[in-house]
């Protein structure tokens, strides 16, 4: 299959956060990887292009994953009975440590990209570790699985224990920079991202640094905000100068810009303040629901950010979200804005299908460019999934079928999954 075709099949996609368009029988157009619109009736100015008829199968964009950290992914699903600060001493920083035998992490980082290329992610965000031979390693492993992403060499140098700690901040912005002029044209693919891995880690001199590496080569910064209580009590201890904690990174200039935006994962318990601050430089938020739940930390009112215009996009964030699942991920938010509606505050509607399916597709996938949905001009990214085993006496539109797989994913199945037109899976061999 080249990079003009045209599939067939049961479309759906996002047009804004409130309209998904479908097509029962309907053409989606792809010219040298890049989308030309969805379809009742095909134009006649594509009818030279080969069809690939689905048949009755669903056709849906790609999904971006803006949280995951592929270290954890051996251990995902354990020890969800500590919270947050307990379970990165306990499970978390000891994994991590492994990754400085790369023998370790060539393997494992193996488990973790087969399971990437063979999930409904077509773009991802991802941890590494501190570890620059290995963080090079899981660049490699990914490049080959045609999925596109930004890859983070962890940056701590306090609190991490004996066997996960830097040994200082000249040393790992040292490391850093190596590591980033050892990857400089090698990955057509695979991006770097800086990646501190939140205020409690890293010294007022190393966030510092790091955001001025952010300006002097053009590179976004991924790290977290307010995912739990005592984590927060803790940045207002070492930045007692800061307003609230999202301040305390725009004093280190790493929050971003609309230009260059951060990527900011959980925001649980952001306020209007930090919520201002999101908007102004741009920043994305990756809701993590699943692992917000699983760690005891709280519910995000992501309804409440959805309406004020932050950015906003989905991440697993294995392990402490138990998979990399993107159908689980949807199905688990949508479950937690519920009861933030229900529990939290009756004001703060839960969100619709509608804007969980975009969350998904082209919310998160804008922070890639224009990725996510089948409009005029955006890559094609798309997987093709069969849900002919989840049966049923209705007579189903598309839409309540890609409501229906949302909640019972254990049903459906991965046909065929396309990044930039380029097919990188199959489930027929």
């Amino acid at each position: 299959m080249n990079n003009s075709f045209i599939l067939r099949g049961g479309i759906a996609f996002s047009n804004g956060k409130n309209n998904i368009i479908t097509y029962s029988k309907g053409y989606v157009v792809c010219v040298d990887g890049v989308c030309k619109g969805a379809f009742a009736d095909l134009p006649d100015m594509y009818k030279g292009l080969r069809v690939y008829d689905y048949g009755n199968n669903l056709i849906i964009p790609g999904m971006s994953d803006l949280h995951v950290h592929a270290p954890q992914y051996t251990f995902r699903g354990i020890g969800m009975d500590e919270e947050l600060l307990e379970w990165l001493s306990r499970y978390t920083f000891p994994e991590e440590a492994k990754y400085a035998n790369l023998d370790y992490a060539i393997k494992a980082y193996t488990y973790f990209t087969e399971d990437l290329r063979r999930c409904f992610t077509t773009r991802a965000v991802v941890f590494a570790t501190l570890h620059n031979e290995a963080t090079i390693e899981l660049m490699n492993q990914l490049e080959k699985t045609g999925v596109i992403t930004y890859v983070g060499k962890v940056n701590m140098d306090r609190n991490g224990g004996e066997n996960l700690q830097e040994a200082s901040a000249e040393q790992s912005l040292k490391d850093t920079v190596a590591w980033l002029d050892a990857i400089a044209g090698k990955y057509k693919n695979t991006m770097p991202i800086l990646t501190p891995r939140f205020i409690p880690s890293c010294s007022d001199e190393l966030m510092r640094g790091i955001g001025k590496l952010s300006k002097e080569r053009g590179i976004p910064i991924q790290s977290h905000l307010s995912e739990n209580k005592s984590e927060i009590a803790w940045v207002q201890e070492l930045v007692p100068e800061s307003t609230c904690y999202a301040n305390a990174y725009e004093m280190f200039d790493t929050m971003g810009s609309k230009e260059l935006p951060t990527i900011m994962a959980h925001c649980v318990y952001s306020d209007r303040l930090e919520m201002q601050i999101l908007k102004k430089h741009g920043a994305y938020i990756a809701h993590c629901a699943d692992s917000n739940m699983n760690l005891t930390s709280g519910i995000a009112p992501i309804k409440k950010f959805l309406d004020a215009g932050v950015n906003i996009g989905l991440g697993t964030d294995v392990a402490a979200g138990s998979s990399m699942n993107m159908l689980k991920t949807m199905l688990i938010s949508l479950q937690a804005s519920k009861m933030y509606y229900r529990l939290v505050d009756t004001s703060v509607k839960p969100l619709t299908f509608e804007e969980m399916f975009y969350l998904a597709t082209e919310g998160g996938g804008s922070y890639f460019g224009k990725v996510g949905t089948f409009k005029d001009g955006y890559d094609f990214d798309a997987v093709v999934i069969d849900d002919s085993k989840m049966f049923s006496m209705r007579d189903m539109s598309v839409r309540e079928r890609i409501e229906r797989m949302c909640y019972n994913d254990a049903d459906v199945s991965i046909r065929d999954k396309f990044v930039k037109g380029k097919k990188i899976f199959s489930a027929i061999i």
